[in-house]
């Protein structure tokens, strides 16, 4: 099943860095995904009515990071931004906003796809 999810590139704090580059992230969405990401994440803010598809998503999860205690787990998915394969990481963390999508890649999405922030993107979803 394939789901769009549109929304606004912007810039985050930091963490979905801090995330990405630990050994144990890096490996598993090695094994699961089939590509090394680029130590940082594009953050989307989604539009409302992708933010309700987000939670569908969510619900239909079958890959995962499984941390080492002590770290959030997250939800991982296969997508694509036009032709450029990524993927979609959803920590599994309290509160974490509802509209807001991180996306990973081999690359730097920012700089491979020119984006900006606030330009339109939509990723494609397979789950």
């Amino acid at each position: 099943m394939k789901v769009e999810l549109s929304g606004r590139v912007f810039t985050g704090q930091g963490e979905g860095r801090k995330y990405i580059k630990r050994q144990w992230v890096k490996r598993q969405i090695e094994e699961k995904l089939g590509f090394t990401p680029y130590a940082g994440t594009l953050n989307i803010r989604l539009s409302a009515a992708s933010a309700k598809e987000r939670s569908v998503i969510e619900k239909a999860a079958v890959l995962k990071v499984c941390p080492p205690e002590g770290y959030c787990s997250g939800l991982i998915f296969k997508a694509f931004i036009d032709t450029q394969e990524c993927a979609v990481v959803i920590p599994q963390i309290e509160n974490y906003p509802k509209g807001v999508l991180e996306v990973v890649a081999s690359i730097n999405l920012r700089d491979r796809l020119k984006l900006r922030d606030g330009d339109q993107v939509t990723v494609s979803v397979n789950f």
